[in-house]
């Protein structure tokens, strides 16, 4: 197994349909020069179409198509380990979206904590409220729960 170099200076880019793993791999030379060991990039895998940052994922084990292809990556990360420079990848489970377009948001949807998405998520399927046991409720509201519940209740 390679060692790799400590990280002494990172620099983080945000790769979006305008700026691609291409861009990124015509930058390196650049990047080395100033001394920098590590990229740290924003989320890579495939997001709602269209997202400018990334942090909206809706299939964490693709690439997302509009960063570039898999040989586009695998280039960049050939050409950072050729210049002795490493890669550190933004991984969160809290960048999923929680939209349509994320099958694996609507199968939870769908079959709740039978479903085989629901321990990605962090869900609470046993809150305090039992009328809430194995929902899901969205937290956009004005106000906590407690007081939105009370307020409808007695409006």
């Amino acid at each position: 197994m390679e060692r790799s170099t400590p990280i002494s200076a990172t620099y983080r880019l945000q790769f979006n349909k305008d700026f691609t793993f291409r861009d990124a791999t015509g930058l390196l030379d650049y990047f080395s020069e100033l001394g920098i060991t590590h990229i740290y990039a924003s989320p890579i895998w495939r997001s709602r179409p269209g997202s400018a940052h990334g942090y909206d994922v809706i299939d964490p084990a693709r690439l997302n198509p509009e960063l570039g292809t898999e040989a586009d990556f695998f280039t960049l990360q050939t050409e950072l380990r050729n210049r002795g420079m490493g890669l550190v990848l933004d991984i969160v489970p809290n960048h999923m979206s929680a939209s349509s377009d994320n099958s694996w948001w609507m199968d939870v949807l769908e079959h709740g904590p039978e479903s085989a998405y629901a321990s990605y998520f962090d869900i609470d399927w046993h809150p305090p409220s039992r009328s809430l046991e194995s929902k899901i409720y969205s937290p956009c509201l004005d106000a906590h729960l407690p007081k939105c519940l009370r307020a409808e209740s007695s409006g």
